[in-house]
């Protein structure tokens, strides 16, 4: 849902003459105008996995297939799929300069491609649709190009039936198959090839038309309601796939609908099917796919060659003929090797012949043949070429040259076919051709290539690992290319302060002025009291608020203290009593007996009082007042005041009206059996309680039950009861009131009505470890906490994971004063919230340090190197752990870390640092989470790390929610009424979805976590049992008075979850033989009783159905009426889109203002109301007279008492009527805060307030809130606290609220769908509602999404974790850097030296031991010909900049080479002025760092001339200047060279692990030949002149390649099987060097234009930024220019200091946008002026840094102007 206009709608009318015909070219730019650009213009560049589908099915269009695939369920379209494997541009197959065909070859690309999705979990199938059947073969294209990828189209789907991969075809996208698969399966999105873009398209030309029939293709894609993404461009980095998703618009059907469009279309494609008759014969009938029946491939060659043979009547020479046919005889006897040739040249004539009229029409019977065959047909364009060449040439016989029997089987076919006399000296003759005139070959001759040479290396910490790396070394050198700049890493990076504290060996800060102190204190004192406000909100798992406990300090007895605490399992040590003790025993004795005696006599007049009350409400209320204010607990006491409660409720029901009617019996039995479960489970029974409790559950027809409930009673004194209970049994044992009694069986009973009320414990027992009853999963996490082990606890949220975090904190805190423990938390917001729990939670007084302390990168409180317990970001500790000086004093002292939402470690951005924490781990760790897909598989990789780093492990699932969650449907339809909140009736709106009835969808499979209810089993069994005779399963022993038989007390929860996994058993079962859509089936009757009967009515109209814009903002305060009306607020309304929560908000905050209005205008109360308050404040001045004379009386009479008297105040004194009326707030009835103090926390005047905006107060005063990233901090703050108090009761949030905040809340509300709604963030929302504590049951509402969505997202699957591979060079810089710094500290040894044991670096990585070792010996490599460690690993030069950009690698690197080339330097000294220097700076910065992609289709040539016509952007990044141009291609070549021998060191090493290369990579189809007899003469020379290859796979060299590689990812994605070259490992160039016009993506210049105009508003119109991410992305930037500038001052000042060893240098702190935290030193001035050079620093280089000073200063102006 698009609130804020981003995505235009679409124009029905096609633009232009409306009469006239359109050309194809015409009819494509309509609609790239009017659909295809604004489609490009909303597209999002996303993971498709992680952040889109994940696990959800999604369709590849088999025409094409990308470069790298993905894990998801969708439909590859397969034409598109082969039409990227046709268009490698390695792949020798319809060339026009040769006769080669080297299928071998495409079917590795195939496979390959096929693998790729596999090795991600991805949930895929492929598919075809006949209509684009020409889109493969290059229609338009020569003759033999089409003929050939038409065979080979038709080989490879032949081929791609056998791979492990379902493939559909479809006629077109009407076909019945097509609607039938799309209803079915439910594909979350295609992807596919969008055609590309003609900027000069002929009018009506054959390559036109299929560029039409595509976008047409596309379109009617779009219009059946399914998000596209591209094959073409997506990018596959680690376990994901990156591409542009392109979500469905409004409009296109009315587009597809045009006639004239229409008739333009049926042109098209009547002109390609011309352009086919013309090549194939009968139109494109040898392209259609279909089922084949099975036939042998000789018998399918023999009758294709038969048909071939009668054309040698056109001249084809009959010896080409036969060779043909020994050529094809021949490969099944070749191995792959020996095919890796390279073709060789024969006369132009003889070539001419050969294509034209011997392979062109063989390879177009062959495509329609192998259509409707299943055979392993097999052609080999160079070995062919290469047997004429030598028969030609060598003139021996041919049974010699090829081998007997394949001569004896050629000759025998020959005959056969009725062929004529061969005479090879006269077509040797014919066709020879002189070796000195041959054409020479586009490749050069294949050698072995020479190993790398490395340059020395010694570390001893590397030494011995590398020692296996067997690589010959060379003379080092770059050591001699004159003085090295060393670094000491003892600063930070921005403020230049010292890393360490004083008490640690820091350097000594400098001094502050008074004043400065003074600020510090007074911010330091307001932030303590914001702290203390929030923490004040938290409460803990039983809806309690938090109470401190303070922890002395250990000191020297921490042995003993240790001991203390370290008892589990239940067993508190036991020790002797000392007379102190029993003093205190004494004492307590006592002081109970006083209380006791107050309480009973408070209870005594509590009695009388209640005798001169006659209403049973009324005493109901005094009961309860009586109840809440109630501090102390006496058992006897609590007894008998819970039984009167239960005598007032019965006595209630008796005097009820309509006692006997079902509704009200419902509601009584199940308060009486709530109230008696609650007597039982808290309360010690006296024995006269006990006859009461067996009366009532007797009377209710629960006797059975009574024993189990009621044991014998507790050896107690008896209490006399105070007063007479309600007579429900006379003295003839008669049941009084029969009607109490309920009519069904009580476990039915319980299913239908007691699910909420059951006993939710897991085989709990008390444990002195924790204050509640602990689990049995709880208790083996604090076992593992106590046994020191490393933890992986995945849990649902509200199943009770918090209390972990805080046991373990305690237990650090208690056994010493030293350690430390660290939280790391996802978000900021978060990071505040823990502090906040932990403050409230925790105390202790340390010498000189602090209980706990926060680090983010925008500020700190405590000192983080001086706590014990951190609470930061995951940025900061992976900062922290990579810091040299840190290693030394701090890490060590590390006892635990924390990772809470350890899942998103598979993010795109983020997830390494995660990854790189639990690998440089110096201690024991525990992760959390609830949304893991597939945990084993995460939790072996993270066993195995423990394993490394010498910590045991304990992997802990729990898999029930504590609560339930009921999801309903909202129906929105813009109709809703709103008068106010008092009149608001409830309007019915939100249906119940039981979990069955979703089934609806059309899935098959069934989530692990779909849980139901009591009462959903209930339903669930009623309607099975309706289709009994149906299905093959006896239901009779699950009838639940059957199944619960041997219950003996009221069900449990855990009872309840053994009859689910019956029930939901049979369900899946159904499911396998069922389709759940077909309501005829007994499935499809089950799914239909089940379902609600309004969504039933509708039938299929909501399936698919979104509400416009204007009825989804009517109907929210509707739902936020009827939330209220029906009590189910606090709700959390999720939209992922900044700006549409805040358009939300503001909607809603209008839409009350306005009614607000109209009742004050027309209410004759509140004009009456008015009326009395300003009579009221026009008697101010008679009041303060009458209180001054009362306050002078009461202080003669009273003395100096300066109370207030309060007798005399009036509703007036406290209304304003500038607040909310209530019925137009949504603010808290119940809370103690007031407008008052929301008027306090608001300080808009203040700084730290002014940039909220005044709509934003004005909902908050009304109790709604907005809650994302992007609002003001203390804001944000607020929110949460005012949340919890329950003074706001809505909040419109982003995700960001869903990851850990503490905002309990009884409603989830998905608002709108978006593309990252997925699965994860699902879980995540609605796991908010019904928080442990707080509620019983959560609801879940779907609001403007359609109904199939929601259906899917209940129904979807959480994906399986991925990984991104995390040893980066930059990583590997960097632990040089930390190994150096802290001189070979225990713990980064340690961590270095775990790392490299591990078996597997990531959860997904396939890269083993010794290949890994080989990666970052070569990266060792890398890092010393760029000059950036020396020998010995220590770090120099530019090593600064590299290292502290690491996040933004290999753009970090590229900058370091640029300016090691002195690229950066002649650009400041030969531009005209500082200006133009300045921009072709920021042109360098923009392409290096933050680049974002422009759709290629919204950067039609047209479109963007338009746009810069419009708006002062240049929307297209230019590209890098020339000379930054060519040093990073051929800094990229050097890169290539360096990686290319370690493919080369590894694959030599390796060669027996690896095997030889003779398979394909999925279907493992091997072609090895055949060696049972003696090789040919052929076969010798085959062996002879093979490409010799040792990276390159042989199936690639098939097409002529050998181990020469022109970039990067040809290395990685063509090295042979076992090598398992990343490319994101690499850090490759290739990215930045200038674009061609045949990119897929154009880099976004927004980066650069924001530089130039400052206007936030045009990115949005201009660029396509969405208003919600502008900040950020140029926040990013503006903190990498801000470390680009510390990096040269720091460079400078090390020159300036004539080349000393620098001591005050960075890095402890070394990301970018960390700076200064509220209260401390401001950032430095920077020198500005020329006159300011420092001494011993260059003119050139003073003005690179002016340059770089004045681009960060005007860049951050224009930033904070948006950011104020």
């Amino acid at each position: 849902m698009d609130l804020e206009g981003f995505d235009d709608a679409l124009e029905a009318n096609l633009p232009g003459d409306s009469t006239g015909d359109l050309s194809f070219a015409q009819a494509l730019d309509d609609i790239d105008r009017s659909w295809y650009i604004k489609a490009a213009r909303s597209a999002r560049w996303m993971d498709l996995l992680g952040d889109y589908a994940g696990a959800e099915p999604f369709l590849l269009d088999g025409m094409v297939f990308p470069s790298l695939p993905s894990p998801t369920l969708r439909v590859l379209p397969g034409e598109a799929m082969l039409h990227l494997v046709l268009d490698d541009p390695l792949l020798l197959i319809g060339r026009d300069a040769s006769i080669s065909f080297q299928i071998l070859h495409a079917y590795h690309i195939l496979e390959s491609l096929v693998l790729e999705y596999h090795h991600r979990s991805a949930n895929f199938e492929i598919a075809f649709w006949d209509e684009n059947r020409h889109l493969s073969v290059q229609t338009g294209h020569s003759t033999f190009a089409v003929a050939s990828r038409a065979l080979a189209r038709s080989m490879l789907f032949s081929h791609l039936l056998k791979l492990p991969v379902v493939v559909h075809v479809f006629d077109n996208l009407e076909d019945p198959a097509w609607q039938e698969y799309k209803v079915t399966k439910k594909p979350m999105f295609i992807m596919t090839y969008d055609g590309g873009v003609e900027n000069n398209p002929s009018e009506n030309g054959v390559q036109t038309a299929v560029l039409l029939s595509q976008r047409i293709f596309l379109m009617k894609i779009h219009a059946h309601g399914i998000p596209l993404a591209l094959l073409n461009g997506a990018e596959y980095r680690d376990s994901k796939i990156l591409s542009f998703v392109y979500e469905p618009m409004a409009g296109t059907i009315a587009l597809l609908n045009s006639q004239r469009l229409r008739k333009t279309a049926l042109l098209a494609n009547h002109a390609i099917r011309e352009c086919l008759s013309g090549i194939l014969g009968g139109g494109d009938i040898h392209l259609r796919l279909s089922n084949r029946s099975e036939e042998r491939a000789n018998s399918l060659f023999d009758m294709l060659l038969s048909d071939t043979v009668p054309l040698m009547e056109r001249g084809v020479p009959p010896e080409a003929v036969y060779l043909f046919l020994v050529h094809y005889l021949l490969l099944p006897t070749l191995t792959v090797r020996e095919r890796a040739q390279m073709p060789d040249s024969l006369c132009p004539g003889l070539v001419d012949i050969l294509r034209d009229h011997l392979l062109i029409p063989f390879f177009v019977m062959a495509a329609g043949s192998l259509a409707e065959r299943d055979c392993n047909l097999d052609v080999d364009g160079t070995i062919f070429s290469i047997l004429i060449n030598f028969i030609i040439h060598r003139g021996d016989e041919i049974s010699t040259i090829v081998g007997p029997a394949v001569h004896e089987e050629a000759q025998l076919l020959w005959r056969a076919f009725n062929g004529p006399a061969l005479d090879f000296g006269s077509f040797s003759g014919r066709y020879f051709l002189p070796e000195s005139v041959q054409t020479q070959t586009p490749n050069p001759p294949h050698s072995e290539i020479e190993p790398h040479r490395l340059l020395p290396f010694r570390n001893p910490v590397f030494d011995r690992e590398f020692s296996g790396v067997r690589v010959p070394t060379e003379d080092d050198e770059v050591s001699q290319r004159g003085t090295q700049i060393m670094f000491s890493d003892t600063r930070h990076w921005h403020n230049q302060k010292s890393i360490l504290p004083l008490h640690l060996g820091g350097s000594k800060p400098a001094g502050t002025s008074e004043r400065e102190r003074k600020r510090h204190l007074r911010l330091a004192q307001r932030f303590m009291t914001k702290l203390q406000a929030q923490a004040a909100t938290l409460v803990g798992a039983s809806g309690g608020g938090l109470r401190q406990i303070a922890i002395p300090a250990v000191g020297s007895s921490s042995k003993e203290h240790r001991r203390s605490r370290s008892y589990s399992k239940g067993q508190k040590p036991v020790s002797p009593v000392s007379s102190a003790q029993r003093l205190k025993l004494k004492i307590k004795e006592d002081r109970d007996l006083v209380v006791r005696e107050a309480v009973q006599a408070k209870w005594k007049q509590q009695l009388a009082k209640l005798k001169n009350v006659t209403s049973l409400p009324e005493k109901r209320a005094c009961m309860k007042a009586f109840s809440r204010n109630r501090k102390d607990d006496v058992p006897e006491i609590s007894l008998e005041l819970d039984l009167f409660l239960l005598h007032l409720e019965i006595e209630t029901w008796i005097m009820e009206s309509e006692r006997d009617c079902g509704p009200t019996k419902d509601k009584f039995t199940v308060s009486i059996i709530r109230m008696v479960q609650t007597i039982i489970r808290t309360r010690t029974i006296t024995s006269a309680a006990r006859k009461i409790l067996v009366v009532v559950l007797t009377v209710l027809g629960f006797h059975d039950y009574i024993p189990g409930l009621l044991p014998s009673s507790k050896d107690v004194k008896d209490h006399r009861a105070t007063f007479r209970f309600v007579k429900l049994i006379d003295s003839k044992s008669t049941i009084l009131y029969p009607f109490m009694k309920i009519t069904e069986h009580p476990v039915v009973w319980q299913l239908r009505l007691f699910g909420d009320y059951m006993d939710r414990s897991m085989d709990s027992l008390p444990d002195p470890r924790v204050p509640f009853e602990a689990d049995a999963w709880q208790r083996r996490v604090l076992d593992g906490i106590d046994q020191n082990k490393s933890l992986l606890v995945v849990a649902p949220t509200s199943a009770g994971k918090t209390f972990i975090s805080y046991y373990a904190m305690e237990k650090v805190l208690r056994e010493c004063d030293d350690g430390v423990l660290v939280y790391i938390a996802p978000t900021k917001a978060l990071v505040s919230q823990i502090a906040a729990e932990v403050y409230a939670r925790f105390s202790k007084t340390l010498k000189g340090g602090s209980c706990w302390a926060i680090l983010t990168r925008d500020f700190r409180i405590h000192d983080p190197h001086n706590c014990q317990i951190l609470v930061t970001v995951p940025e900061m500790l992976a900062i922290m752990l990579f810091s040299p000086a840190l290693a030394r004093v701090w890490t060590p002292r590390i006892k635990r870390i924390i990772l809470d939402e350890i899942h998103s470690i598979g993010q795109q951005e983020g997830g390494p640092i995660w990854e790189q924490i639990l690998l440089l781990a110096p201690c024991p760790i525990i992760g959390l989470s609830a949304t893991i897909g597939s945990p084993h598989q995460f939790s072996d990789w993270l066993a195995a790390i423990q394993k490394a780093h010498g910590f045991e492990y304990e992997f802990i699932e729990h898999t029930h929610r504590y609560s339930h969650l009921r999801k309903y449907f909202y129906l929105v339809d813009g109709k809703g009424e709103f008068t106010s909140l008092e009149q608001h009736v409830a309007s019915n709106r939100a249906r119940f979805l039981h979990p069955i009835s979703v089934l609806s969808f059309g899935t098959r499979n069934l989530p692990d976590d779909l849980s139901l209810e009591a009462s959903d089993l209930l339903s669930l069994y009623d309607a099975l049992l309706s289709v009994q005779h149906g299905i093959d399963h006896d239901l009779s022993s699950l009838a639940p008075a059957v199944f619960f038989a041997d219950t003996s007390t009221l069900l449990r929860q855990c009872d309840v979850f053994k009859y689910e996994a019956r029930l939901k058993a049979i369900v899946i079962d159904l499911m396998q033989l069922f389709d759940p859509r077909d309501r005829t089936t007994p499935l499809g009757h089950v799914i239909r009783v089940l379902q609600d009967g309004n969504i039933r009515e509708l039938g299929d109209q909501m399936d698919n159905v979104m509400p416009s814009r204007d009825a989804f903002k009517n109907d929210l305060l509707v739902l936020l009426a009827d939330l209220h009306v029906t009590g189910d607020l606090p709700a959390i309304l999720f939209n992922f889109n900044r700006t549409n929560c805040e358009l939300m908000a503001q909607h809603i905050l209008e839409s009350l203002e306005q009614k607000e209005e109209e009742w004050r205008t027309q209410s004759v109360e509140w004009k009456r109301k008015m009326k009395q308050w300003n009579v009221w404040q026009s008697q101010a001045k008679a009041r303060e007279r009458i209180s001054e004379r009362q306050q002078k009386q009461k202080k003669r009479l009273e003395g100096d008492d300066d109370s207030r008297d309060t007798a005399n105040l009036s509703w007036e004194s406290s209304f304003n009527p500038n607040h909310p009326s209530p019925q137009f707030s949504f603010v808290g009835i119940g809370t103690s805060y007031s407008m008052l103090d929301l008027e306090e926390d608001t300080p808009t005047k203040e700084l730290s307030w002014s940039n909220v905006p005044p709509w934003a107060m004005k909902a908050l005063r009304r109790g709604i809130a907005v809650h994302h990233a992007g609002m003001n901090k203390h804001y944000r703050t607020l929110v949460e606290s005012l949340f919890r108090r329950g003074f706001v009761r809505v909040i419109i949030a982003t995700g960001t609220l869903a990851l850990g905040i503490n905002a309990p809340t009884k409603t989830s509300i998905f608002c709108g769908d978006s593309p990252y709604l997925t699965a994860l963030m699902y879980r995540q929302c609605a796991g908010r509602a019904g928080r442990r504590g707080y509620d019983l049951k959560g609801k879940v509402i779907f609001y403007g999404l359609p109904l199939d969505r929601a259906r899917r997202l209940i129904l979807s699957k959480l994906p399986n974790l991925g990984g991104t591979f995390p040893l980066t060079t930059t990583m590997t810089l960097r632990m040089f850097n930390l190994l150096s710094g802290s001189e070979n500290a225990e713990v980064a040894v340690r961590a270095i030296k775990s790392i490299m044991s591990l078996p597997q670096i990531t959860v997904n990585s396939k890269l083993g031991h010794e290949q890994l070792l080989h990666h970052l010996r070569f990266s060792v490599e890398y890092l010393r010909r760029t000059e950036l460690i020396d020998a010995t690993g220590q770090p120099i030069n530019l090593f600064a900049i590299a290292a502290h950009l690491y996040y933004t690698e290999p753009g970090n690197l590229a900058l370091v080479t640029l300016i090691r080339s002195g690229v950066i330097h002649d650009l400041c000294e030969k531009a005209a002025s500082m200006d133009e220097a300045q921009v072709e700076f920021v042109v360098i910065m923009a392409n290096l760092f933050g680049r974002r992609y422009l759709s290629k289709g919204f950067t039609k040539a047209e479109n963007i001339r338009e746009l810069r016509a419009k708006y002062p952007s240049k929307i297209i990044l230019p590209p890098l200047p020339e000379d930054a141009n060519r040093v990073l291609a051929d800094h990229d070549d050097h890169i290539l060279r360096i990686f290319e021998g370690y493919a080369f060191a590894y694959a030599k090493a390796a060669a027996e692990i690896i095997g030889p290369d003779d398979a394909l990579a999925l279907s493992r189809t091997r072609f090895c030949g055949k060696n049972n007899e003696e090789p040919s003469v052929f076969r010798l020379h085959l062996q002879n002149r093979a490409i010799p290859t040792v990276i390159r796979s042989s199936f690639v060299s098939n097409s002529g390649h050998g181990d020469a590689f022109k970039s990067v990812t040809d290395l990685t994605r063509t090295a042979r099987d076992g090598l398992h070259m990343n490319g994101h490992a690499i850090p490759s160039m290739a990215q930045f060097v200038a674009p061609t016009e045949g990119d897929e993506h154009r880099l976004n210049a927004y980066l650069l234009d924001f530089y130039l105009h400052g206007q936030a508003s045009t990115l949005g119109r201009a660029n396509c930024i969405r208003q919600g991410d502008i900040w950020y992305l140029l926040q990013d930037f503006n903190m990498t220019l801000l470390s680009v500038r510390s990096a040269f001052q720091r460079l400078l000042l090390g020159r300036s200091e004539e080349q000393n060893e620098l001591q005050e240098d960075e890095l402890g702190s070394a990301d970018p946008a960390e700076h200064d935290p509220e209260g401390e030193q401001p950032e430095p001035e920077y020198p500005s002026q020329e006159s300011e050079r420092p001494h011993g620093v260059s003119g050139v280089d003073w003005k690179v840094y002016l340059i770089i000073n004045r681009v960060c200063a005007e860049f951050e102006k224009k930033f904070k102007v948006i950011w104020a």
